[in-house]
């Protein structure tokens, strides 16, 4: 079973950045695609980033298309998101997700069987 760590929440203004990571142990970190969710209050959790095992192939909701990154770093067991020009509306608890072997469509949370506890990203206008 792999476990996931996510850090670097915090509160940030409108217009700031912050950079989350998500540290994984138990397998192998570099064989499997990972993905950062959110969760706002009285919300669906949200699909935000995917990235292939490799880093080759990244996707993203529209909503932060330009302004996050999403990056690993498999000798660190470690995968980012850069997230600037940050906006009110990016509130919410963010996950780090993994797919050790479904395969599914990335933007949905079923396609993934490991998940991280969340850290809260607050972002005051």
């Amino acid at each position: 079973q792999v476990q996931l760590v996510e850090s670097g929440g915090g509160l940030v203004q409108a217009g700031g950045s912050l950079r989350l990571s998500c540290a994984a142990s138990g397998r192998t970190f570099s064989s499997y695609a990972m993905g950062w969710f959110r969760q706002a209050p009285g919300k669906e959790r949200e699909f935000v980033a995917h990235i292939g095992w490799s880093g080759g192939y990244t996707s993203y909701t529209d909503s932060v298309k330009g302004r996050f990154t999403v990056s690993r770093d498999n000798a660190k067991n470690t995968v980012y998101l850069q997230m600037n020009s940050l906006k009110p509306e990016d509130t919410a608890v963010y996950y780090c997700a993994a797919d050790t072997g479904i395969w599914g469509p990335p933007n949905r949370d079923d396609s993934y069987d490991c998940w991280g506890q969340g850290t809260q990203v607050t972002v005051s206008s």
